[in-house]
Order: C-alpha cells, then structure tokens, then sequence
C-alpha cells in the first residue's frame, strides 16, 4: 500500500454522552450527569488515536456549544477534525445514559435530525479520502438515503485510491424505527428489511466487525454459525466477532463448525479503547 498521511478515517456517529453519576440508579432518578464525546465513530477515533494511528474525523456536528465541545475533544485527543463539518442547522447528537449494574445500560438517543445524520455527498472530498490507508463506516449511516448515498460515495472514493473499507456493524434497532425511543439499549430486534439492506453492502468491505446481535442482523438469523456463513456468502471480508469477555473471533476465510475454530483474541485488560456508546473517558 502507497504511503499515506491518514492510517484511518471515521465515518458516522459523534455525539455528546451524559452519563448518569449516580451509579445503579435508574435514569428517571439521576441527579446529575458527566459530559463525554460519544457515538460509536467518535469513540472509535479517540481509542485509535490513542493507539497511536493517525485519525480524522468525518461527520458533522452543530453550530452551538456541545458541537465545539466535540471538536475541541478530539483535538485534545489528537484527531484531525479538518474533515468535522459545522451544521449551522441541526443540533449535536445526544445521548442520555446510565450504569445499572454490568448488564443493564439504560439510554436515550437525542437523535432527531441531528447534525451527524445530515452528511452528504458535498462533504466528501476525494483527496481526503485517497490520503488514508483506511475508512471505517457504520451500519447507522446506511440508514437513511441521505447518509446512506454519502457513504457509498465515501466507499466509491475508497475503492478507487486503494484505501480499505471497514464495516462496523452498529447496529442499534431504535435507530432504524424498529422501537421506541424509551428502547434505545435493545441490542437486537430481528428485521428483513434491515438484514437485506445491510447485505446489499456488505461485499464493498475488506473487513467487518460487529458483536454477536450485529452479525445476526447482518445475517439475517438469529444463530450464530448461520448467520456467519450467510455474511460470509455475500463478501470475502475478514470477519471480526466481538464476544465480550471471550475477547474477538476472527474469521479470514470459511466459517468453521465452532466460534472456538477461529482465530481467538482475548479480551484486553486495558480500558483504553472504547466503542460504541461509551464514554471516551470512564467515568
């Protein structure tokens, strides 16, 4: 691969998280709450960035006072936000969350027509793109038209300058209308029309990375083998299973009989990189 600038460039979700300080409690009884940058994107690029790979940021946030908090942390983290668009019409994301215990996370999304889902195809420039030597998209942005075209022209660019294409799955089923807004935690609810509309994508990818509800999503079954191999049909892309505290299963090439049968990473003990709705900082 030619030299390049950028080792990564992250498409999707950046928003402002407000944890809940009141640990255990409910969030109808939080008290008060700490500021983080968010979003599955955003967090993706601070853990990069502090890994030591050079890391921008291409979304949107708004004209207002939590979106130059988002640019200003990433800065402070090291990511370049030359490619953050300003959005003088729509708010920041944001999410509301709390820690009930270590399987209860409770959380709102503030996400009505907010800046990060407004990006198009005029914020991409084919240069920025061509500068790395990898984009990573989520599965959020593909769904809605507007997002969904801005990221397959961001891909088009991609696969034009030898540039990688990375899938995070991100699958939230209250993002694609599938519950309501009191359900943003629901990790997985099944649906035809997203599993096709994600399968429609998935072979533009060199890598894929999701948890277990996200590739069961992406391959339309709730068992995990199969829901595997119909991903696997569908793209030679290297597979990454995030499994919690078994660590990643990684998946080159066909799918074996076991998860065990992959090639299996343990879980990190450092917390220095976080994904998805999680504060860029523990809290």
């Amino acid at each position: 691969m030619p030299d390049k600038p950028l080792d990564v460039i992250c498409l999707g979700r950046v928003a402002v998280d407000l944890y809940g300080e009141q640990i255990g409690g409910r969030l109808e009884d939080m008290q008060s709450f700490a500021k983080y940058v968010g979003g599955s994107s955003g967090n993706m690029a601070i853990g990069m960035a502090r890994q030591g790979l050079r890391v921008a940021m291409l979304s949107r946030v708004g004209d207002e006072h939590m979106g130059r908090f988002v640019r200003e942390q990433l800065q402070r983290e090291g990511v370049d936000v030359s490619h953050l668009h300003t959005d003088p019409d729509r708010l920041t994301a944001l999410v509301v969350l709390g820690i009930r215990d270590r399987e209860t996370f409770p959380l709102i999304f503030y996400r009505e027509n907010c800046a990060d889902m407004a990006i198009d195809a005029s914020d991409v420039d084919e240069s920025f793109v061509a500068s790395a030597k990898a984009l990573v998209i989520t599965g959020t942005h593909l769904s809605t038209e507007r997002v969904n075209e801005a990221c397959r022209t961001v891909i088009e660019y991609a696969r034009r300058h030898d540039t990688r294409t990375v899938l995070d799955i991100d699958y939230r089923p209250v993002l694609w209308g599938l519950t309501g807004h009191g359900l943003g935690e629901e990790r997985f609810i099944a649906s035809g029309a997203v599993s096709e509309h994600i399968q429609s994508v998935l072979h533009l990818f060199d890598l894929i990375v999701g948890t277990r509800e996200e590739f069961q999503i992406a391959g339309g079954s709730e068992e995990i083998l199969q829901a595997l191999r119909t991903v696997r049909e569908l793209t030679s892309a290297t597979l990454v299973l995030k499994r919690g505290e078994s660590g990643v299963s990684i998946f080159p090439g066909a799918i074996p009989d076991s998860l065990e049968d992959g090639i299996t990473v343990p879980e990190p003990t450092s917390s220095s990189l976080t994904t998805g709705d999680c504060p860029s900082s523990p809290p």
